[in-house]
């Protein structure tokens, strides 16, 4: 199977170099162009659409380090985009109740139009954003390195599940943010 590092020729990693990537990206955009076959036949038309879709879908994951995590870790087999994903089902108890106890807190905040309090609470959210996805690239950097390893799959997979709870907070805080800037 062809994946997004080998469209860009990359190691399998997770340590992208995204100036490189945007430049090769533009490079190959200008070889690939469906313009360049528009005489062409109809699947010489087609592969040009196809290896421009793929290019540009490669080049959306790679340069965003979140997404960049996401799917790495689909490549070892755990897709946290599907609803049915076991690692969602499978996150620690104790950080579900803090989670809830986070969304009450933001639902009163918004409810009383607390922006100060709920622009405090995104920087925390933030900050503990950032550490998750840390510690997912440490995972994941030890199952590039040592092969799959059920315990790697997993701290990389909650790590990761953590990732996508913060980045709802803090969408749900931006929406405030706007809604009361507006």
């Amino acid at each position: 199977m062809r994946t997004h590092f080998d469209v860009f020729g990359l190691p399998r990693s997770h340590a992208v170099d995204v100036p490189a990537l945007e430049k090769q990206f533009r490079e190959l955009s200008l070889q690939l162009h469906p313009d360049r076959v528009a005489q062409g036949n109809a699947r010489e038309r087609l592969q040009a659409l196809e290896g421009t879709t793929a290019l540009n879908e490669a080049y959306k994951t790679l340069k965003d380090p979140v997404r960049r995590a996401f799917y790495l870790l689909k490549l070892h087999g755990i897709d946290l985009d599907r609803e049915d994903a076991g690692a969602q089902k499978d996150m620690p108890l104790a950080f579900l109740e803090e989670v809830m106890t986070l969304r009450e807190d933001l639902d009163d905040t918004i409810a009383a139009k607390d922006l100060p309090k709920a622009q405090a609470m995104a920087k925390d959210v933030a900050a503990r954003k950032q550490a998750a996805l840390a510690e997912a690239v440490s995972a994941l950097q030890s199952l590039e390195g040592a092969g799959d390893s059920q315990d790697g799959i997993r701290k990389a997979s909650h790590a990761l599940g953590r990732v996508r709870y913060f980045t709802r907070f803090l969408e749900q805080v931006d929406a405030f943010e706007e809604e009361v800037l507006a």
